[in-house]
């Protein structure tokens, strides 16, 4: 934010460094600390006295509650919301044959819920989850992990990434990084922190020049970052706020609409929710089609046209990282070198991916790749895997396309024969969940009747390739969601 103040206005910015009470208080998880805003306090006194002309936070350490004569004068873009799973490499190798309990250090009771509930799906082995209390610089976090305290850490992204940015604390990383692996979390299953990722930059509200310090500063403000962080906020304050709140909140837009995210828990009573802003679904009479071969919900007309098979080529992976898009390509994989990164379309895929026992870096979450693309250029990451920027392999179908690199295609759809029977109940059909655009234009060829029914989809590549072609389609943010139109 220095660089880009003195950029922005041809000035020179100085920076203070200013220890807080979060700082110096260690050994104990803050949410069992008496008070509150312990990031803040002292930048807080400093800006008021007039030692400071703006101080700049993580923005989720500043209270909904901010002192008289503070405002807040930018909200900058986010970048990198996640959390992070950072593990030493050997212990990814061991999980295979993993015994006893997998200790994550962490001491936020938003990470605790969530990772103990979920995390020994997305990684090799389904160990038994235990976090321990994790508390520290980033440094000194990460060192605690290398000297073989913990066997992951949790951490966020942000954080890691404004350290690889200047070349002291950059060197001092890489040292620390050295040997480990990571797991990019995905925000649909872990969900951050409320305004993870983006800065508040705070000034005197009276300051007297004329409003020439706030117009350099506005300058950094990020509109959708603002509309996002504002609905986290709400919610956060909603759940109680403070400290001890074990509930993530991550609400991301996608074109013209919201979509949020909540997970943990509020009084022993477990959140989960995912929901579009302002959807407005149309009635649905008649059956439901899912774009799948099968499937345990009741009622559901599956995929039974289209048949998926794969094909088992050998690739040679060393130094590239790969794009996953379907379980589809686990052939594939088996049968090539091991890349040096391994990511996934979406969770389900990165689930079926470690249940064949890969260790997965990532997800695109069901979103495109817009994620993924903003990951390549990580300054943190790169430090893992030097090879991150440049061109990944992505395995698809044949005629699959992808911004991430090359595209390989291993495997095909083909045509099967479908009884009268099972035509009779696409008749029926009233609305259709597409898992991709192809498999729409193959069923409108081959059945033109479902043309009246709704159709539906996911919120990624799918969805995004319906736009291009000008076909009307429905959003939905989860399967759940459109199972509950033919409630």
């Amino acid at each position: 934010m220095k660089n880009e103040l003195e950029r922005i206005s041809g000035e020179k910015f100085e920076l203070v460094l200013i220890k807080t009470q979060g700082d110096q208080i260690t050994n104990k998880p803050l949410w069992q600390l008496e008070g509150k805003d312990f990031f803040t306090k002292e930048l807080d006194e400093a800006l008021l006295a007039g030692e400071v002309d703006l101080v700049i936070h993580s923005y989720k350490d500043l209270g909904s509650e901010r002192p008289a004569g503070i405002k807040l004068a930018a909200v900058t873009e986010r970048r990198f919301a996640h959390d992070i799973l950072l593990i030493p490499q050997k212990n990814v190798d061991a999980l295979k044959n993993w015994s006893g309990d997998f200790i994550v250090g962490t001491s936020s009771p938003r990470r605790i819920v969530n990772l103990t509930r979920s995390l020994n799906e997305y990684i090799p082995g389904k160990p038994t989850i235990k976090c321990e209390t994790l508390r520290g610089n980033i440094n000194t976090r990460i060192k605690k992990l290398q000297d073989g305290q913990y066997h992951a850490i949790t951490l966020a992204l942000a954080g890691i990434e404004r350290l690889a940015h200047t070349e002291k604390s950059h060197a001092e990383l890489s040292e620390l990084l050295a040997g480990m692996n990571y797991l990019v979390l995905p925000q649909s299953t872990f969900p951050s922190a409320a305004s993870q990722g983006a800065l508040g930059i705070e000034m005197q509200e009276g300051r007297n020049d004329g409003g020439k310090l706030f117009g350099y500063i506005s300058k950094l403000a990020h509109p959708r970052t603002v509309e996002e962080v504002y609905r986290e906020r709400k919610a956060f304050k909603e759940y109680g706020g403070g400290c001890h709140l074990a509930v993530g909140i991550h609400v991301r837009q996608i074109g013209d609409t919201f979509l949020n995210v909540h997970a943990g828990e509020v009084d022993g009573k477990r959140i989960d929710k995912k929901w579009l802003e302002n959807s407005n679904h149309p009635k649905v009479t008649g059956k439901l089609f899912v774009g799948l071969p099968f499937g345990s919900e009741p009622g559901i007309v599956y995929d039974e046209y289209l048949e998926k098979k794969p094909e088992a080529k050998q690739l040679t992976l060393d130094k590239k990282h790969l794009f996953v898009t379907s379980r589809y390509c686990v052939d594939t994989l088996k049968n090539s070198t091991k890349p040096q990164g391994l990511w996934a379309a979406g969770t389900k895929s990165l689930r079926d991916l470690v249940a064949q026992g890969f260790w997965v870096n990532g997800t695109s979450d069901s979103l495109g790749t817009d994620d993924l693309v903003a990951l390549k250029s990580s300054k943190a990451l790169k430090i893992i895997h030097p090879h991150l920027d440049e061109s990944w392999n992505v395995l698809t179908h044949h005629m699959g396309t992808s911004d991430l690199g090359e595209v390989i295609g291993c495997y095909e759809r083909v045509e099967k024969h479908v009884t009268p029977e099972y035509h009779q109940k696409l008749k029926e059909v009233g609305a259709c969940y597409w898992t991709s655009f192809p498999q729409y234009q193959a069923f409108m060829l081959k059945f033109p009747e479902l043309s009246h029914a709704h159709h539906f989809c996911g919120l990624g590549k799918t969805w995004q390739e319906f736009q291009k072609a000008g076909v009307r389609v429905h959003t939905v943010a989860s399967m759940e969601e459109f199972y509950s139109l033919g409630k």
